[in-house]
């Protein structure tokens, strides 16, 4: 029996420690093909390359792992994955992201560029999800990811996702006791509160550095922010159709703009 064909990207870049992390657990689970931003990419959410050229060029820094760096976005790596490198072979079979080096909980789905290629698989029909452990520090460890990573993504190839669906994967940072387990989430009510520091360069001229703290008003006990806090992984299911499906009859009804 064939194995599966994982694609792997991510937003932090092909050197990133994150995507070596991953592509050496989907190597357990399958056949690898990496095509990765050659740049950090995160915080661009689903932006793609229409109005400048895209670079792609064969990587040999992964071991038996066939490895491309790409000078585009997340989606965009998806997309040449499929259209261009596999245009006339296989498909991927799952889509996996990661491992984002920093939280992609909450309102953070949006901007994430981690999640983004995820959502692409998604989009394209394939299985897929986004992984990301919530630790910003330089010196993050990654070891306690192997197994959660695994177990979730051969669960998805095992059974499956409803067409659509991403999963949104999210690890807690590594602590003094083990991880209590894993939760399946709804995404909290949260955000950035941003603010704009305002400096000048040597010719007087303003420029903003973007700041901000992260609030949480969610008082539930079945989200992804409340699951870190207590040292579970959360899991939420995504979808890229943004539609407020039940809004649409209270405009129909209520509104006076329809002809």
């Amino acid at each position: 029996m064939a194995k599966p064909l994982i694609l792997v990207s991510n937003d932090d870049g092909i050197t990133a420690r994150g995507i070596l992390n991953l592509v050496n657990v989907m190597k357990e689970l399958g056949d690898v093909l990496v095509v990765a931003p050659d740049s950090p990419q995160s915080g661009m959410g689903h932006a793609i390359t229409v109005g400048d050229t895209l670079r792609l060029t064969e990587s040999f820094i992964f071991e038996d792992v066939k490895a491309y760096e790409c000078s585009g976005t997340p989606a965009d790596c998806v997309k040449m994955a499929r259209h261009f490198v596999c245009k006339d072979n296989r498909q991927p079979d799952l889509v996996v992201s990661g491992i984002n080096h920093g939280s992609n909980t909450s309102i953070s789905v949006l901007y994430s560029g981690t999640m983004s290629a995820a959502i692409e698989g998604a989009i394209e029909g394939t299985p897929a999800i986004g992984f990301s452990l919530c630790d910003y520090s330089h010196k993050a460890d990654f070891s306690h990811t192997h197994d959660v990573v695994k177990k979730i993504a051969q669960q998805v190839l095992e059974k499956g996702l409803p067409k659509g669906v991403a999963l949104n994967v999210n690890i807690p940072p590594k602590r003094n006791e083990p991880m209590k387990g894993i939760r399946v989430c709804r995404q909290a009510n949260a955000k950035w509160v941003e603010d704009f520091v305002q400096r000048y360069d040597p010719n007087g001229r303003s420029y903003f550095w973007m700041t901000g703290n992260f609030v949480n008003f969610d008082k539930g006990e079945d989200n992804d922010e409340w699951a870190i806090a207590n040292n579970y992984v959360s899991v939420v299911p995504c979808q890229f159709d943004l539609t407020a499906h039940s809004v649409i009859s209270v405009l129909n009804e209520e509104w006076n703009i329809l002809g």
